[in-house]
């Protein structure tokens, strides 16, 4: 019966209980205690991130900005600080949605045509898919001067874009304009922005892709196949023509200025004889018998070397006989 005697009653039990209880509210002030200690410090103790700024509120007033690191607080509400990142670039895409970046970029295959459709200056449609990068400038205006900034960057994009795709036509826009319109939105947007103070920083504005409708794409793409061989055959022409009117116009100009060069050498020769003709004669005058017989030996000098045979004869001679051909060489006879 002595195992019987080890069991306790239930007042036993019952002071038992009690004697822990109590030890129990000994302990509880002090588990409160380190509970909301616990609480307070990770209210008062916070971190910024290397490419972060924040930004502090005391009970919903901006009273500054912390940089990266760590930093306290006044816990319980009183202080709150917003973490914005102010160096890493955002993106936002219109007409196209991507679903993994990086090497392998994937994107999603819906169509978003409430963003890309676009009427162009010469009343075609375009589907213009493009991006804007930002960053973040100035983190209280950002927080403080706009309810929904991204919201406020996508609309103020699409009303830029489809105003720029409406002032060019159908072939600036998928050719020679893509640049002059990137350039043009991201200045129009960063203008905008400005005015609404909304502290964002555009980075960069570039159209992707740009193509006409699913629908009239086949149309499309004959008509500009039609357009190539038109300017195809404009430009076979012009090689035509460059090759034979330059061609033509130098030989006349060359012609032209032969008959000059003949006209000019004949007028000077011209000139010249009729100088040394006059001045011949004014000799002549001075001197008659002189300038004849200068005349005629300048005359023989020129003469004679041109002559094969030559022949003298006495001026008092009446009458020519046969003279022996004696500068002839005979065969002799053997």
């Amino acid at each position: 019966m002595e195992w019987k005697d080890n069991i306790p009653n239930p007042e036993q039990i019952i002071d038992v209980g009690k004697e822990q209880f109590s030890n129990l509210l000994k302990f509880l002030p002090w588990v409160i205690l380190t509970f909301f200690l616990l609480i307070g410090l990770k209210g008062v103790i916070y971190s910024i991130g290397p490419d972060e700024v924040g930004v502090i509120q005391r009970f919903g007033k901006y009273i500054g900005q912390s940089s990266p690191g760590l930093h306290t607080k006044i816990p319980f509400g009183i202080d709150k600080v917003t973490p914005v990142k102010v160096k890493k670039i955002f993106k936002e895409e219109f007409g196209v949605r991507t679903l993994r970046a990086g090497a392998s970029t994937a994107h999603s295959s819906a169509e978003y045509p409430e963003e890309s459709i676009m009427l162009t200056g010469d009343l075609n449609i375009l589907d213009v898919r493009w991006i804007v990068q930002f960053k973040i400038q100035d983190p209280t205006k950002l927080l403080f001067a706009v309810r929904d900034p991204v919201d406020t960057i996508r609309d103020i994009s699409e009303v830029v874009m489809r105003r720029l795709v409406g002032d060019y036509s159908v072939d600036e826009v998928l050719t020679i304009k893509r640049e002059e319109i990137d350039h043009l939105a991201q200045v129009e947007m960063q203008k905008i922005l400005d005015d609404y103070q909304v502290g964002i920083k555009v980075v960069t504005v570039k159209l992707l892709d740009v193509n006409p409708p699913e629908k009239v794409k086949a149309a499309f793409n004959e008509v500009n196949e039609a357009k190539q061989e038109k300017e195809k055959m404009i430009n076979q022409a012009w090689e035509a023509y460059n090759k034979v009117i330059p061609k033509a116009k130098g030989t006349a100009e060359k012609t032209i200025r032969e008959a000059e060069g003949y006209s000019l050498d004949k007028i000077n020769r011209a000139k010249g004889e009729a100088e040394r003709f006059l001045a011949t004669l004014a000799e002549y005058k001075k001197v008659p018998e002189i300038t004849q017989k200068r005349l005629y030996l300048e005359t023989l000098m020129e003469v004679l070397p041109k002559a094969r045979d030559k022949y003298i004869i006495d001026p008092q001679q009446s009458s020519i006989l046969p003279l022996l051909n004696l500068g002839a060489t005979r065969e002799v006879k053997k």
